[in-house]
């Protein structure tokens, strides 16, 4: 089948990620648009299933919520998009033995550019949101488990993200600024 009708897919230097956006069919009323089709995903991706999806609101531009993952047994796959507002998304590369470990993959995702990050699990998520009230969609391959939550210092240096905003002006949980940085961090993907 021609994929592209329906939906483009973009690699990114870091293999695993992949930045998808669907086709939009827009007339005076509106638009239609099919944001995701189980058969196309798994022909690009491998057989996957989602069993919960998140919805996430920041009030304020310069928000920044991560650097996120799950450990084994309970790893994520994710695939965000952005319904309001616009976000920077990023994956980083915490397989160990890969050649691009603490390397990222960015995109810009906006409810006008339509497009959707898969972020696979072996690596860390996370987002800056580049306007006001804006809300992110992201379905999971797995269940959320307190015991396997896990994250990385946004701003750690040895990965050293161009985040759009300054960081005496980044807004953060207190959980999201007191995590440890890669160096620091115990093997879970290999």
């Amino acid at each position: 089948m021609d994929w592209g009708f329906y939906m483009e897919a973009k690699s990114f230097l870091i293999a695993g990620p992949l930045l998808w956006t669907p086709r939009k069919f827009a007339d005076a009323r509106g638009f239609f648009s099919e944001v995701y089709n189980q058969r196309t995903f798994d022909a690009l991706i491998g057989e996957t299933r989602f069993v919960q999806e998140n919805h996430s609101l920041s009030r304020v531009q310069g928000t920044i919520r991560g650097l996120h993952f799950q450990a084994p047994p309970t790893a994520q796959g994710k695939l965000v998009r952005v319904v309001r507002g616009a976000i920077f998304d990023i994956a980083v590369d915490i397989r160990r033995q890969s050649p691009t470990y603490g390397q990222y993959a960015s995109a810009v995702l906006s409810a006008d550019n339509w497009a959707q990050l898969w972020i696979p699990f072996g690596f860390a998520h996370g987002f800056c949101t580049l306007e006001p009230d804006t809300e992110v969609i992201y379905q999971v391959t797995d269940y959320y488990c307190q015991a396997d939550d896990r994250g990385i210092a946004w701003d750690d240096p040895d990965i050293g993200i161009k985040w759009p905003v300054e960081a005496a002006n980044a807004v953060l949980s207190d959980k999201d600024r007191s995590h440890p940085r890669l160096a620091g961090l115990p093997t879970y993907f290999s």
